[in-house]
């Protein structure tokens, strides 16, 4: 990399807007909206769409409630004209929203841009043509009044063809402006071709001009480009018969800042594309900006209620693949993979009332208000802690489990993390609580149990394999628990149990039948405790399948006479 940029570059100049009022605005109600992902972001695919994918990303837009769409630039080919065509012909374009079409400002471009239109009950035409310096001197060798004169000629030629349009057939035609490059024009020039194209057109508050200020190229900060707008909103002619537009591309990253800040600014519009697509870097994420606005309790009026849908459309029609850490709609953003987020994020579960204000925590959004589940909010990998898997195991196997028992089998997830690398599913931690509490059976395998009474005791025939040799053992106590602990330290198995929780299994599946699930902790032989776990639809049968797998887990061993002795 150069060492000595500032030889190369240099650092763009700061709008000398003194009385800036835009630090001190917020953002209270969405803009007008305008895609441009059959242009903009079509223009910039390696395989741009064909016939059928723009109907269907059209339709989708449509869909998520755009009321402007730019929808191709027909004079380039025939393919984008005949697409202009088969919406109008084919009455594919709702009465509530407005087709838009780019053109270059000279007049066979216009012509042909006006003719795809005939037909068409309402349109956006979009006129635009370089006004920055370098253009102007690099690129067309064209003074200021030269430029002037081609964006004025080039809005007279449109208002006579629209004109022209609504007495035949009742055609309304607005006229949209782009000073191209517009950040790196200078603002009083920048003004002057604007007031001129707007005199030109005969601007009325009834019949506005939209004027678009793109960041062709994001050349600076999101707070020059705000400074940049707030100085045109307060200085153009005809206010008031100007809707304001922001086109900000992507190249420095800040896209949605710095349509963000030129909202606060005075902008009444926003163009972009779903996800990000446009030329370069792209076009501004509509959809970040939109549920940026829905996370702050703005009705951003597109619904992206159902964003899986959304993004397979865009992903099928543009064959670009949506980043897995795309802000609201990557596949990883409602995850969590640290313990310690897992654990708020659970409890934040817990607590959120459907009628209070959405808090919980690491959570911007409520993963429903764009169809998500919250299946995939909990993620396991060798960074994750006992609380995300505990939210797995309730939610995807009905077992909550006791507090100790969930940092001691967050220890054994650990470990297969540590020697396996990856994430776990919920059915990868699922088939290492089985393995761990379920299918041990040495040096105790339950067969099954008959329970009765002796005078006040509770007595147990417990039958069972004691290091794989079948054994009957009686036992009585207080309850059927101790009686079998008096059972099994009757055949040299000395098991104390430490504390012991029964619940019952949340319902999981379509019949919602509950089994009960019952948690032994016992003395181990090392010193350390163990956890148990069984599950039946029988209680009494859970805790006894608890208290083995306890057992097995403690390494507690069959005293070597009492297998003598059974033989």
């Amino acid at each position: 990399m150069q060492q000595t940029p500032n030889r190369k570059y240099t650092a763009f100049a700061p709008v000398g807007l003194v009385d800036r009022d835009w630090p001190n605005r917020v953002i209270d109600k969405a803009p007008i909206w305008m895609s441009t992902d059959l242009r903009d972001g079509n223009q910039a695919l390696f395989e741009p769409m064909n016939a059928e994918k723009k109907m269907r990303m059209f339709k989708t837009l449509c869909a998520i409630g755009f009321k402007e769409i730019e929808i191709a630039f027909p004079s380039a080919s025939e393919t984008e004209f005949g697409f202009v065509r088969s919406l109008i012909e084919g009455g594919h374009i709702p009465e509530d929203v407005r087709i838009e079409v780019l053109t270059q400002a000279r007049e066979h471009l216009i012509r042909r841009t006006m003719e795809s239109l005939k037909g068409a009950r309402q349109a956006i035409v979009h006129v635009y043509n370089a006004t920055s310096k370098t253009f102007r001197d690099n690129v067309f060798g064209m003074s200021k009044a030269e430029v002037v004169k081609m964006a004025v000629d080039a809005v007279k030629l449109i208002k006579t063809l629209a004109d022209e349009m609504e007495k035949l057939a009742g055609t309304q035609i607005t006229l949209e402006y782009s000073p191209e490059l517009f950040t790196a024009t200078e603002l009083d020039f920048a003004k002057e071709v604007c007031d001129a194209v707007t005199a030109a057109w005969g601007a009325t508050p009834q019949r506005k001009v939209i004027l678009n200020l793109p960041t062709t190229v994001e050349i600076a900060t999101p707070n020059i480009y705000a400074d940049q707008i707030e100085w045109m909103h307060k200085n153009l002619a005809r206010r008031d018969s100007v809707l304001i537009s922001l086109h900000p591309h992507n190249d420095r990253g800040t896209a949605v800042a710095a349509a963000e800040l030129g909202l606060m600014a005075g902008a009444d519009r926003v163009e972009g594309c779903l996800f990000g697509n446009g030329e370069r870097t792209g076009n501004v994420d509509l959809v970040t900006l939109a549920l940026n606005m829905h996370t702050q309790g703005i009705d951003p009026q597109l619904d992206f209620s159902d964003i899986n849908a959304v993004a397979r459309t865009y992903e099928h029609c543009t064959q670009l693949p949506i980043h897995p850490r795309h802000p609201y709609v990557g596949d990883l953003v409602f995850t969590a993979f640290s313990g310690s987020h897992q654990d708020a994020i659970k409890k934040g579960f817990a607590a959120q009332k459907a009628d209070e204000p959405w808090t919980v925590p690491y959570l911007p959004i409520d993963p429903a208000d764009v169809g998500r589940s919250y299946d995939s909010v909990i993620r396991v990998n060798s960074q994750s802690g006992k609380g995300g898997i505990a939210y797995l195991m309730e939610t995807e196997h009905g077992i909550v489990m006791p507090r100790r028992l969930q940092v001691e089998f967050s220890g054994v997830v650990q470990q297969h993390t540590d020697t396996h690398g990856g994430e776990v599913t919920a059915d990868d931690i699922w088939r290492l609580f089985s393995s761990t509490y379920f299918e041990s059976t040495v040096p105790v395998r339950y067969r099954d149990h008959h329970l009765y009474e002796h005078g006040d005791a509770q007595c147990i025939r417990l039958s069972v394999d004691l290091d794989g040799t079948p054994r009957i053992l009686t036992g009585e106590g207080n309850g059927p628990i101790n009686a079998a602990v008096h059972a099994l330290q009757s055949a040299g198995i000395g098991v104390q149990v430490r504390s012991y929780e029964e619940r019952s299994m949340v319902p999981i599946g379509e019949d919602g039948n509950a089994q009960a699930c019952a948690f032994m902790e016992v003395a181990g032989a090392d010193g350390g405790d163990r956890y148990g776990v069984g599950i039946d639809s029988n209680i009494v049968t859970a805790s006894l399948k608890a208290l083995i797998s306890g057992i097995n887990r403690a390494g507690i061993a069959v005293a070597a006479r009492c297998v003598a002795e059974a033989a």
